[in-house]
């Protein structure tokens, strides 16, 4: 984390900004400038229409800016960037920018590490380090504002995925602050809407999330059709079977008027044959849900193999047939270690 002796000023309300500099004897009005150039993606130097002698009071009390980018890749078949995050205490964390029709896709870490376990990610491979804040969080959707200004795009960031390192149910509070900073006004004003989370199935902050009534896309990692599959991958199911991740599900449903994504990984040899399809379709029959079908990025250090083409077909009709809402995820970025927690893991490696 940063220095604990400076105040982490991105994970602040533009009230709380505000309170803070008059408490340090600074102009309260100084506060919503600082606010704005925060959210701009600006550090101290940067900020023009404050008194020199404030912006140095300013470097030595707080962190505008907590997340900088270290390296990025950028994918020659669509574009897309992978960014190597590096956070104030030198822990790096992953960002993967998407480009669409529809605007600009950031999916974001929430954790340095995981400690989730699940056998197909290459980011639970060491654990979990630490959480990231919420200010941690905004950063690396300022870092990546700032890398598209810096290459002269107008395009800022619109939508938003936490789907990369780390589970966001395992970091409740923070990520809930940092879903609450996206909505200020003056600040970086993504709609809530344009969020998805996912989770492994942490039944209890499910519900959780559900009581917030926050209009949040859920995505469930689902990558099984009952548990003794899902045993095999995911350790998450030794504690919460299918049925009571369904049962969360269905309450997040009525809670929020939103349905769930269900993601799955197709697994050679695990969870990809016909069989498994049908058995997925019939638990989830009746329920507003979709499918999104991720052919599986290979992690070498845990020996599990994707599957062909063919496959990601037939599986796909075979939910149709029992009308179930299915996509195949678009691959992106496969040229630059797109998948979480393989770059990372490649540069602590190198060094």
């Amino acid at each position: 984390m940063q220095d604990e002796k400076k105040t982490e000023l991105t994970g602040m309300t533009c009230e709380e900004i505000t309170k803070w500099v008059r408490e340090a004897g600074m102009p309260a009005f100084r506060g919503k400038q600082i606010f704005q150039w925060i959210h701009r993606g600006a550090d101290f130097d940067g900020m023009s229409n404050l008194p020199k002698d404030l912006r140095e009071k300013l470097k030595g009390n707080a962190v505008a800016q907590p997340v900088s980018i270290r390296m990025h890749r950028t994918s020659k078949m669509d574009g897309t960037v992978k960014f190597l995050y590096v956070l104030t205490d030198g822990n790096c964390v992953e960002g993967v920018l998407m480009r669409y029709k529809y605007g600009i896709s950031l999916c974001i870490s929430t954790q340095v590490g995981c400690r989730m376990g699940c056998r197909f990610c290459a980011s639970t491979l060491e654990g979990r380090v630490r959480d990231l804040t919420a200010g941690e969080m905004l950063g690396e959707i300022l870092a990546a504002n700032r890398f598209l200004a810096e290459n002269g795009e107008e395009a800022k960031v619109s939508h938003v995925v936490l789907m990369g390192s780390g589970e966001p149910l395992d970091n409740y509070e923070q990520v809930i602050r940092f879903l609450h900073l996206l909505r200020e006004e003056d600040g970086v004003r993504i709609s809530l809407r344009n969020v998805s989370l996912s989770t492994c199935g942490i039944v209890p902050r499910m519900y959780d999330l559900a009581k917030e009534k926050l209009p949040v896309t859920l995505c469930v990692s689902l990558h099984a059709p009952n548990d003794e599959i899902r045993r095999q991958t995911m350790p998450v199911a030794n504690t919460w079977s299918i049925r009571e991740i369904l049962e969360a599900c269905r309450n997040y449903i009525r809670e929020t008027g939103r349905r769930v994504i269900f993601e799955y990984a197709l697994t050679d040899g695990v969870n990809a044959g016909r069989k498994e399809a049908s058995e997925l379709a019939e638990l989830l029959r009746g329920m507003q849900c979709h499918v999104n079908l991720i052919p599986l990025n290979e992690v070498k250090e845990r020996h599990l193999k994707g599957v062909s083409e063919e496959t990601v077909k037939e599986f796909m009709k075979t939910l149709e047939e029992k009308h179930i809402s299915v996509t195949r995820r678009r691959e992106m970025g496969d040229d630059i270690e797109g998948a979480c927690g393989q770059l990372r893991r490649a540069v602590i490696a190198a060094e």
